[in-house]
């Protein structure tokens, strides 16, 4: 299991994003060097856990539970063939591209060390938006990305660290619950009777999942 490439954005003017000023960093590309990840702070204030990376919609990206965005190689090259054209890593607005990971079935919770130092707790799977849908310019995006639901993996930092591509990327805790980012995905968005499942994995949950599983299963037995 190896990272293959660290992906860093920066600030761009697009038509096809609600943020305020039209800007959007998820354009993001490979770069050379060790790059070092830290935590960035709560959601609305905290952007990237990447230094020089941009989160534009503080609204919606970044903070201390979404610090990192992975994806997988294997899964990148499976949206190549079935979209039939080449998708460079960093395309889909992922931080890290890594190898021989499976990114999506990791359970939250699931620790993994980076390089030497860093080590990535996973929070929740990644929910498609409009300005996905825009940045890649295939009709139906978000329907279709969320019908798969390979979502890739966003990550708190439990330590902070340098990474660089050819990292080794290393398992070092994984929990029990085998509740996977993909499934919390998929409860949070088309299968919502999925929620309770999610009880398990609740103290390494995205708090906004949380939430949600607290008011499913507040409705459900209220």
């Amino acid at each position: 299991m190896k990272l293959l490439s660290v992906n860093l954005g920066h600030p761009k003017a697009v038509p096809y994003t609600d943020q305020a000023q039209g800007l959007t960093g998820i354009d993001k590309r490979p770069v050379e060097g060790p790059v070092r990840v830290t935590a960035p702070g709560p959601k609305g204030v905290g952007g990237s856990g990447l230094a020089g990376d941009a989160v534009c919609d503080l609204r919606h990206h970044g903070g201390d539970d979404q610090a990192v965005y992975a994806f997988a190689r294997e899964d990148l090259d499976e949206w190549e063939r079935e979209l039939g054209r080449p998708l460079a890593n960093g395309c889909f607005g992922e931080n890290v591209t890594l190898d021989g990971v499976e990114v999506s079935g990791a359970v939250i919770g699931e620790r993994w060390r980076i390089g030497p130092e860093l080590i990535l707790e996973v929070t929740s799977g990644r929910i498609p938006c409009r300005t996905f849908q825009g940045h890649l310019d295939e009709r139906g995006w978000v329907k279709r990305f969320t019908r798969k639901a390979a979502t890739g993996a966003y990550l708190r930092v439990i330590e902070p660290g340098e990474i660089r591509a050819g990292d080794a990327v290393e398992i070092v805790h994984r929990p029990e619950h085998g509740v996977t980012a993909a499934m919390q995905f998929r409860a949070v968005t088309t299968e919502r009777e999925l929620l309770p499942l999610l009880l398990p994995a609740m103290d390494a949950l995205h708090p906004e999942a949380r939430a949600k599983v607290r008011k499913y299963v507040a409705e459900q037995t209220g």
